[in-house]
């Protein structure tokens, strides 16, 4: 077992590093272009693999990461909506999308049942992780799900509605990774100076900055045209 977590944990984040520098590649070069499509492609994967480890790890070691768990269904129902979402065609989104819905309305079930189990406890903790952190991954998940909802319920989708759909959960999904690496667990490999400066912060600030900009651009934009070609 102990050779299986250790193996598990190195994957998940050699795919998760492999993810955020994904990621980072993937919102600097031009929307629509190759460069893009494939940087992104590799960013869904690993981000992918990486969140389906974190849950598989929040299980097996649940007594103290089980909130890695529901982050890691979240990461994994933000990058694969979004990734249908890039690729849907004829306004089809077929019952993949469904299915990853319905995950997530799972999970944000259990988000809000471990919020309420925390705060009913004399520490208001809930395996080692504060009610808040589970209140916060609720509203994440939350926003997808009512996003989820919209899609579903509207006859149609225009592209500009795609691309933007597309490309909050595909942010939403690199912060959760960027905040795992660097103002997470995968914080303590920094020197305690590094961490307490607050620079570590900036990478996830970045990334909601960069989403909100592209959100503008995209739905307020000169002619509002389609940023991102379907693949």
């Amino acid at each position: 077992m102990i050779i299986l977590v250790t193996l598990t944990t190195i994957a998940h984040i050699a795919s998760g590093a492999i993810a955020v520098l994904m990621g980072a590649i993937t919102l600097a070069v031009r929307k629509g272009a190759r460069s893009h499509i494939n940087t992104g492609r590799v960013f869904t994967e690993c981000m992918g693999l990486s969140s389906l480890l974190g849950a598989v790890l929040g299980l097996i070691k649940f007594e103290t990461f089980y909130i890695t768990f529901h982050a890691g269904v979240l990461g994994m129902t933000l990058v694969l909506s979004g990734w249908i979402l890039a690729r849907m065609q004829n306004g089809h989104l077929g019952t993949r999308f469904v299915a990853i819905g319905f995950v997530n309305f799972l999970n944000t079930a259990g988000l809000v049942a471990a919020g309420f189990c925390a705060l009913s406890l004399p520490e208001q903790t809930l395996r080692g992780f504060a009610a808040a952190d589970y209140f916060f991954l609720a509203g994440m998940a939350g926003i997808a799900l009512a996003n989820d909802l919209v899609i579903l319920l509207r006859k149609t989708l225009s592209d500009r509605h795609r691309i933007a759909q597309h490309l909050w959960r595909m942010c939403l999904g690199f912060f959760i990774a960027a905040g795992s690496a660097f103002t997470g667990p995968g914080a303590s490999i920094f020197p305690k100076v590094v961490r307490d400066s607050g620079i570590l912060s900036l990478p996830e600030l970045t990334i909601i900055l960069l989403m909100l900009f592209w959100l503008f651009r995209i739905v307020f934009g000169k002619g509002r045209r389609p940023l991102l070609k379907r693949s």
